[in-house]
């Protein structure tokens, strides 16, 4: 399948080389970290990619980790069984990793999970299998994962903040996105679509 825009406006070569780049490992099944500024379009990227890849017609999950309560995330990311914790689902609860079972999961600001929660993704990445909380069974997953960030994960586990054998097996594809300062060509463009989606919105013809 070929790699389509997916709402991304741009014709600079340092997005075109982004494009090239994830045509190339849209196809496998590789985990791919996309790095960059906020607001460069990582999740934009990140839907193109799935739609171009053989899951297109599977799930695509997004999780922020950045707005997950570390007290939550565990239960949220793997699920939970019934009676797990006070006021869990008295049926218990699928993760989000079940509920992108086939498809693709997309762990935004990836860089926020705690180093407790990095450990159990690890083993999830691993072993792909899960185990709910306040289960025994391991339930196998087939899911690709997709990471991105605005940090410096490099940095990150410099300074202990993030586990090195996680961030090795996040990278195994690693794609910078550039900023709109680095793709000036751009601008144009991006200025002459907002105007046009206003004008759409407020019946103008600015």
């Amino acid at each position: 399948m070929e790699l389509k825009s997916n709402g991304i406006i741009g014709q600079s070569a340092s997005l075109a080389g982004v494009f090239k780049i994830l045509g190339k490992v849209a196809p496998t099944d590789s985990t791919v970290l996309v790095t960059g500024e906020s607001g460069t379009g990582k999740e934009l990227l990140v839907r193109a990619l799935h739609a171009a890849s053989p899951r297109a017609d599977r799930p695509f999950v997004p999780v922020n980790c950045g707005a997950i309560p570390e007290s939550l995330a565990e239960s949220e990311l793997f699920g939970y069984e019934r009676g797990a914790f006070t006021g869990a689902n008295r049926e218990g609860k699928p993760g989000l990793f079940e509920v992108a079972h086939e498809g693709t999961i997309f762990l935004d600001e990836v860089g926020e999970l705690s180093l407790a929660t990095q450990t159990k993704l690890l083993r999830v990445l691993q072993e792909k299998e899960i185990t709910r909380v306040g289960g025994s069974k391991p339930i196998p997953i087939d899911v690709r994962v997709i990471a991105a960030t605005n940090r410096d994960l490099q940095k990150c586990v410099t300074e202990g903040a993030f586990r090195e054998d996680l961030y090795y097996r996040l990278s195994v594809f690693p794609v910078w996105v550039p900023p709109l300062r680095e793709r000036k060509l751009d601008i144009p463009k991006l200025a002459a679509s907002v105007i046009e989606e206003l004008n759409q919105t407020y019946e103008h013809k600015k």
